[in-house]
């Protein structure tokens, strides 16, 4: 039966992978990703799970080391933030050309410099562009429930890609929240175990990892990740549905909340979704149509879904948690801003930079971004569409 809890996000998301029992989890420790490791050596210490836990001496290692178990044929993941995934940053990238379906728990945190161990989302969206699967979490039960699914998606045979569980620093990493655990007999049932069809430890095999690709093989190759990657929406949807089936909890590539009638909408990704809700609530009480679209799936990207729900509105926000220092925006506002136009919708937009190195963001800004929307939509004015909130002095530079 499920088990009602009181829990950290790291704790959720070691929880789940103590539930799942992976073949091989290399760590190395870097805040505020540290407790999922060290939650997960406490589980085999007590042999409460048969992992291969292995303490390597840095992230670039521990990611080469669950490439190299996944290409075995073993279930492999490991934990990271920051500067720990930026290391990582030369294999990512083999991970998922290589098609191997290895899991990250990331816990979302700004990138040095200056130094800063607070959250953002400047590491993981950094990652983006490297072929891994992205799924963002706004809490707690989020985390663990995208954690519990991770692996039937990476693993699908459509799809054999890498796969980013994410969750905001502090926010929910270390944050303790009301959240619901499913039994442990559930979970393993519903994870079940890899079966690989390829894997290096198969004596008939004959295909290599890590090969050199020319021009001539390249190209075809980049396809075949970007065909797998739009395999993965469908697959996402197919694995979400199966775990409503058990948990009663729907997922999808994003939420909309109150999006029915709106005519302002925000477009955000991770915790402050949950902030921009009480925001609505405060606005709809006033009468005033306000909604909601969070980014559940950053990749793949959502571009027809999100345009297809912007289309009654009349201006719309898109929230950055990071700063892509392109002098147009940030990487959130840049795709969705994409995706409205060539999904022809024409409301109004502006792209907000906000919380970036952990700065707070109360329910009174959001309801400022909803005034600002308002304002838009009856004149038909943006103003300055790239905007940052929440500086301590409005004229810096």
């Amino acid at each position: 039966m499920p088990k009602k809890v009181l829990m950290s996000g790291n704790e959720a998301v070691a929880t789940a992978l103590r539930q799942i029992n992976p073949d091989v989890f290399p760590a190395f420790p870097i805040t505020p990703s540290t407790e999922i490791p060290q939650y997960f050596s406490n589980y085999v210490a007590n042999g409460l799970v048969d992992t291969e836990f292995i303490t390597v001496e840095s992230e670039h290692s521990s990611m080469s080391a669950a490439m190299g178990a996944s290409a075995a044929g073993a279930r492999a993941l490991t934990a990271t933030s920051s500067a720990g995934l930026a290391f990582m940053w030369e294999v990512l990238g083999v991970a998922a050309s290589s098609r191997l379906p290895v899991a990250l728990a990331a816990v979302c945190r700004a990138l040095t410099g200056p130094l800063n161990i607070n959250c953002d989302h400047s590491d993981t969206m950094g990652a983006r562009d490297s072929g891994w699967i992205q799924l963002y979490a706004e809490n707690n039960q989020e985390a663990y429930d995208n954690m519990v699914m991770a692996f039937n998606i990476a693993e699908h045979e459509d799809v054999m890609l890498p796969i980013m569980i994410c969750q905001d620093g502090f926010i929910t990493s270390h944050a303790m929240m009301n959240m619901e655990l499913l039994d442990d007999e559930t979970v393993k049932a519903f994870v079940g175990e890899r079966e690989p069809k390829e894997y290096l430890l198969n004596p008939e095999e004959t295909f290599a990892v890590g090969p050199y690709a020319v021009s001539d093989y390249y190209m075809e190759s980049r396809k075949s990740q970007a065909h797998a990657m739009e395999n993965a929406k469908q697959v996402i949807l197919d694995v979400a549905k199966a775990f409503e089936k058990i948990s009663g909890r729907k997922y999808g590539l994003i939420e909309e909340y109150r999006m029915e009638d709106a005519e302002y909408a925000v477009v955000i990704i991770g915790s402050a979704a949950g902030t921009t809700k009480d925001a609505i609530d405060f606005m709809r009480e006033k009468g005033e149509k306000a909604g909601l679209i969070k980014i559940r799936s950053f990749r793949p990207f959502p571009g027809k879904e999100i345009a297809a729900s912007l289309k009654k509105c009349k201006a719309v926000a898109v929230m950055d948690r990071s700063e892509s220092f392109s002098t147009n925006g940030g990487p959130v506002g840049a795709e969705t801003m994409q995706a409205m136009y060539t999904g022809g919708c024409t409301a109004k937009a502006i792209n907000i930079m906000y919380g970036i190195g952990g700065r707070d963001v109360r329910v009174e800004d959001m309801v400022n971004v909803y005034e600002t929307l308002k304002d838009i939509a009856k004149t038909g004015q943006t103003g300055e569409v790239y905007r940052y909130m929440g500086l301590r002095d409005k004229e810096a530079k």
